[in-house]
């Protein structure tokens, strides 16, 4: 098998980008050719820099109302793209030119605790405020709407009504950097 080459995009520190490299760091098929983000202050930056992996910062404009991306991307041979706490919506033109291969991990069960706005601490909050039973995460590709894309997988975990958004967001992470790598694994190299 040819190397498949992945791009990773994200938009703040970086935790599920590293662990994504990591894993795939002596990959027999699989390369992490580059890290994108929308944010020039994202810790992820010195993460990847760190694994040497090329980093490219980019804006509203450059993402949006230009083919830069897309070329970009392109030039790399990037055949999938992972985001990894990217905030964005990705426009039309790039799910488009990746049709079902672009994935992305939330860090709920879907369809709950989805959509614009709801990522990070505030899905957390929002599923302890409710007091549900359990939480999770959903790897999912990604389409033009917010969440809204095929499930691929789901882990489940409990929630206790002592645990807090902070112990609930710990042991999301523990599910992230557990099955994220694999599924992407098991999804390219099926």
């Amino acid at each position: 098998m040819d190397s498949v080459n992945l791009a990773v995009f994200a938009s703040g520190s970086g935790s599920n980008a590293e662990n994504i490299i990591r894993y795939f760091s002596n990959h027999s098929s699989i390369r992490i050719k580059k890290v994108l983000t929308n944010n020039p202050n994202a810790y992820v930056i010195d993460r990847a820099k760190n694994l040497n992996v090329p980093v490219r910062v980019f804006n509203r404009h450059e993402f949006y109302e230009t083919g830069l991306i897309i070329n970009d991307l392109k030039s790399d041979q990037i055949q999938w793209i992972i985001l990894a706490g990217f905030l964005w919506l990705v426009p039309a033109s790039i799910t488009e030119a990746f049709p079902g291969r672009i994935v992305n991990i939330h860090p709920a069960l879907l369809p709950k605790y989805g959509g614009k706005g709801m990522y990070g601490e505030k899905v957390h909050q929002a599923v302890k405020s409710a007091g549900e039973k359990e939480s999770g995460i959903t790897i999912h590709y990604v389409n033009n709407e917010y969440d809204k894309g095929n499930i691929i997988f789901q882990a489940r975990c409990p929630v206790d009504p002592s645990d807090t958004p902070e112990t609930i967001a710990e042991k999301v992470h523990g599910l992230e950097y557990k099955h994220y790598p694999e599924v992407i694994e098991n999804l390219i190299c099926k």
